[in-house]
């Protein structure tokens, strides 16, 4: 029986629940915060958003500040009419203030603002696809706890339905209604019925383990969700919606355009540099005449700086560039096939469990007929206890 199966049978029998039950809801929140990907991806993404302010610097002017402090001690040779070395000590302080502007970096401030605002996007679209694969193994975990601890439920009625089954033919074959392979068949049966329930309750903590691995804590009593989402209404809609909004397309188009926009930071290195240059600079110093004398400059200056000759290390950083993005193209042509390629599986898998849930209620209804005829028709002794088994 498929899980789809499984989850529509248990929704006839799961009761209400206590005060300690909890929804997918609930997981799906828990999960948000503490699972460790999501932490992860989003101290990820937190040091990606740095490079757009570092990008954003090259706009704006470096200012820097030096100082500086010292001493000459002089002495005059020969000693003077005292019979004593004469020395004398000079101090030298200097102060210089210097600010530079960029002007025209080629090209490559606009290209590398862009670079890390597309970076950005791109690592951003990825935490989305992260999300989506943690809720998608958060509520496959729940929805297999909820399913084996309805399976368990029903092995267990399963056993003790059998059980009174043995006792029932015991009595009848200590009256002579029925032989002893008719007792032996129900033994068989309830033994089976026990190894059954075993394994399921097996399964069920082999589940248990994935949720606590994907909520971070042990399931008390899951709820089955009521709310069912929004889907797309046809497989052409969701076909279209998984190849243009699919998280994992969304960041790798960002990708190839952080790529293209890499080509112009490189080839930005061959074009003229231009920038202004302003200092302030004050100093006390000695002079000729042994005497500290202080000096106050202002300047301020225009540079150029023109690339001739680089050994052809930047025109080879272009063309890896350009590999780059073929690279990057190459990845959002794959992302989007994959993402059909999951939406169309899904689909399917979708349509046909809609399919199996009526047909296995139909089944159902059916088997409990089935079953209460062939109990009236053993106590008549036209059936046999291996038929009601």
């Amino acid at each position: 029986m498929t899980t789809v199966g499984l989850l529509a049978a248990f929704t006839l029998a799961l009761t209400v629940a206590s005060a300690r039950s909890q929804t997918l809801t609930d997981a799906l929140a828990e999960a948000y915060n503490t699972n460790p990907q999501l932490l992860a991806q989003r101290a990820l993404l937190r040091a990606t958003d740095e490079q757009v302010p570092q990008a954003l610097s090259f706009w704006r002017p470096t200012v820097n500040f030096t100082g500086q402090v010292g001493g000459t001690r002089v002495g005059i040779i020969p000693p003077s009419t005292t019979g004593r070395s004469a020395y004398t000590t000079f101090y030298q302080n200097s102060l210089n203030l210097q600010a530079s502007q960029p002007v025209y970096r080629g090209g490559r401030t606009e290209a590398q603002t862009r670079q890390a605002i597309n970076t950005v996007e791109s690592t951003r679209a990825q935490t989305l696809a992260v999300e989506t694969t943690v809720f998608q193994s958060v509520a496959m975990a729940y929805l297999d706890v909820v399913r084996d601890q309805a399976l368990v439920e029903v092995d267990r009625n399963n056993v003790e339905v059998l059980r009174k089954q043995l006792e029932a033919t015991q009595d009848r074959f200590r009256v002579g209604e029925v032989t002893r392979t008719d007792v032996a068949q129900a033994e068989s049966a309830l033994a089976q019925a026990q190894g059954t329930l075993v394994a399921q309750q097996g399964t069920l903590e082999i589940s248990r383990a994935e949720y606590v691995r994907a909520v971070g804590h042990s399931p008390g009593r899951l709820l089955l969700p009521r709310d069912r989402p929004v889907l797309p209404a046809t497989r052409e809609e969701a076909l279209t919606l998984a190849a243009s909004s699919n998280f994992n397309v969304v960041s790798a188009t960002f990708a190839e355009l952080a790529a293209r926009d890499n080509i112009d930071v490189v080839r930005g290195q061959l074009l003229p540099q231009i920038s202004l240059v302003g200092s302030l600079n004050r100093s006390l110093a000695p002079s000729a005449t042994l005497s500290s004398t202080r000096e106050q400059s202002a300047s301020i200056v225009a540079q150029m700086t023109m690339p001739l000759y680089e050994g052809g290390a930047i025109y080879s950083q272009t063309r890896q560039a350009q590999q780059t993005v073929g690279q990057r193209r190459s990845q959002v042509d794959d992302a989007r096939r994959a993402a059909v390629q999951t939406a169309t599986q899904f689909w399917s898998t979708l349509q046909a469990g809609r399919a199996s849930i009526a047909s296995f209620a139909a089944a159902v209804r059916a088997a409990q007929i089935a079953l209460e005829g062939v109990q009236q028709e053993a106590l008549v002794g036209t059936r046999t206890t291996l038929d009601v088994l």
